[in-house]
């Protein structure tokens, strides 16, 4: 077996160190490093390298092929060194985003690796108020008392877990900011402020007052904290020898961020949050229907843009100040269940047997919490469930906002987070929830089939020559011979005359090449999705016979950050030849000046005797274009 932590030490030691590397990203196959010095690396003694398959420098970037491992050397490289991880970054070095955007994808980035820690905890809350809404645990017995610290451990300790995240995305080192977090909640700071509240005076520092602020299960102030440090750790490091940065780096960022933090923008980040929390309050009290209503319509277009997770903190700073949450999880769950119902729908209507196993698949996991494979494998592909799902979640949303629903813990928005909507007030709230569930399932599913769907006359004209073209599979491997199918319509084109010498010189396997003409990549064979990659641009599919194919829509198309790219299957999921797997925009594409010919390879070529191939020529979609003898 492969051991990826040596060969990431070996290939980071052969580009030059960390200390060479300005960034890393991965694509499909590659490492793709950008250097900051070329010539510092070692190009042949890559190649050599076991584990290596290839080195290519080129457009700017140093890239080393590893093959379908790439993500194991990825992770290693990444966990074990502070270089830059660019591998899921959209943005372009030409592409500029502006300040709200910025700040959105600065919570976004913040809160998504904490979301298991809190939901888990979360759910444990829930939990406890579900047994003891019914009498099932004595509320004064040491197990209780045990597992509500265990559920309450992830928020009073919030401000270490946001800080551990924020480091990251402020690129700054994470321990020093978390113990900045364990500032604001240290036990002698609580009780500095405790005594000095009991006794009127004032906690200061050096003759400045500190203010008396709570920060515990806060989300504002350690998210500012660690963006100041973000300016003060490297001021720290430009100015002190590198010989004494061990020591004297975080000493002096200690030294700068904790009391600032403390003085100015704890304080600040507390007013920030209290003065949202009275805005969520006011509208709850004038037009309380009015929030709960855009979030339960609007939030499929919140996940499309990745701003679902810039509502998160204002529930959970709702959470932490007022103890219920009526925005982000009562919005969100409803347009979770709308979005089940929508494509539950499709899965009933829909005439095509790979579509209803999806459409069922997706409706049941969108009921649970999780949407993506709906809204990207149903709502956006056919339009009218996504109008159903907005429609549904704006019924559910208006009938919760009128009757004030919260929840009273921060848990994922599926059905299982009912027993968070448990209160002090009985099952009322609880009530309310359920039939604003109801409501949403019900007006989303009807709307959703009476609209019904027009399904992709290419994938329906494919799937009525599914059974012939699998009866000459059939034929042709029980002759020891395997037949693939052109997954792209255009022009068939030799491997060797792609403009990149990984796939040129067959190094990542043998196949052919085709210059699309249309932008759907449909299933060459029957088999399983065995990688999609997080741009989009590339897949990879295990056939039942074993070939291992991979599929790469145009030339370092990696840079565009997935977009142009809509998958329509996801990992793991099995495939019948003819299946609509991706659809690209060819033209927004080139305008973005990449190549859009697409390498259609078995990567384990080895493994057969021989490989030929239909090239020079305009072939279809569906047509033989690959013969593997086995």
């Amino acid at each position: 077996m492969m051991d990826y932590r040596k060969l990431a030490d070996e290939i980071l030691e052969e580009v030059g160190g960390e200390e060479n590397v300005a960034s890393l990203g991965h694509c499909a196959t590659r490492l793709r490093f950008n250097l900051k010095d070329d010539n510092k690396a070692n190009a042949e003694a890559l190649k050599n390298t076991n584990g290596v398959v290839g080195v290519v420098n080129k457009g700017g970037q140093f890239q080393v092929v590893i093959g379908n491992d790439v993500k194991k050397v990825y992770r290693n490289i990444i966990e074990n060194t502070r270089i830059d991880d660019s591998s899921n970054k959209k943005e372009t070095k030409n592409e500029k985003k502006g300040i709200v955007s910025r700040a959105l994808d600065t919570i976004a980035g913040s809160f998504f690796p904490i979301i298991p820690a809190i939901a888990g905890a979360g759910m444990l809350k829930a939990v406890l108020a579900l047994l003891q809404a019914f009498n099932w645990i004595n509320v004064d017995s040491n197990t209780y008392q045990v597992l509500l610290f265990i559920s309450d451990a992830a928020f009073y300790f919030l401000p270490v877990l946001l800080a551990a995240s924020a480091a990251k995305k402020f690129n700054v080192n994470q321990y020093v900011a978390m113990s900045i977090g364990a500032v604001l909640i240290h036990p002698t700071f609580i009780s500095l402020m405790n005594a000095a509240q009991t006794e009127g005076s004032s906690l200061d520092l050096l003759g400045v007052t500190i203010p008396q602020v709570s920060y515990i299960s806060s989300v504002i102030p350690i998210i500012l904290a660690i963006w100041f440090m973000s300016y003060i750790e490297p001021l720290a490091e430009r100015i002190i020898p590198a010989s004494l940065h061990i020591v004297f780096v975080p000493l002096l960022t200690l030294i700068i961020v904790a009391p600032v933090t403390l003085i100015i923008l704890g304080p600040l980040g507390n007013y920030l949050g209290i003065a949202l929390g009275e805005g969520i309050n006011f509208l709850n009290m004038y037009v309380s229907w009015l929030v709960p209503l855009l979030i339960g319509t609007f939030t499929p277009f919140l996940v499309m843009a990745g701003m679902h997770y810039g509502i998160i903190p204002i529930g959970m700073n709702m959470l932490a100040t007022k103890g219920i949450d009526t925005v982000a999880g009562p919005g969100m769950l409803i347009s979770n269940i709308a979005e089940g119902g929508a494509t539950l729908a499709v899965a009933l209507r829909a005439k095509n047997k790979n579509l209803k196993q999806l459409a069922a698949s997706a409706g049941v996991t969108a009921i649970v919490g999780i949407t993506e494979p709906a809204m990207y494998g149903i709502s956006l592909r056919f339009k009218r469930p996504l109008w159903a799902t907005m429609i549904g979640g704006g019924a559910g949303g208006l009938f919760i906002g009128i009757m004030g629903v919260g929840r009273y813990a921060q848990v994922s928005p599926g059905i299982f987070s009912l027993p968070s909507y448990i209160g002090p007030d009985g099952f009322s709230n609880l009530i309310n929830i359920v039939i604003g569930i109801c409501i949403s399932f019900i007006v989303a599913f009807t709307v959703s089939y009476i609209l019904g769907i027009k399904e992709d006359p290419i994938q329906e004209s494919a799937d009525d020559k599914t059974e012939a073209k699998q009866t000459e599979e059939e034929i042709a491997a029980t002759a020891d011979q395997l037949t693939l199918y052109a997954p792209i319509t255009g022009k068939a084109i030799a491997l060797s005359d792609v403009d990149d010498a990984v796939f040129a010189e067959g190094i990542l396997g043998q196949g052919a090449a085709i210059i699309p003409s249309e932008g759907k990549v449909l299933a060459p064979a029957n088999g399983v999705v065995t990688a999609l990659f997080d741009t989009n641009h590339a897949l990879g599919i295990t056939t039942k016979d074993g070939a291992e194919i991979l599929i790469h829509v145009g030339i370092d198309t990696v840079k565009l950050g997935g977009r142009h790219y809509t998958p329509r299957v996801e990992k793991g999921q099995t495939i019948k030849l003819g299946d609509l797997l991706l659809e690209f925009d060819i033209e927004e594409i080139k305008k973005e000046g990449y190549d859009i010919v697409t390498p259609f390879i078995i990567t384990n070529s080895a493994d057969f005797d021989d490989i030929s191939s239909v090239t020079e020529r305009e072939i279809s979609a569906g047509e033989r274009i690959l013969e593997i003898i086995k």
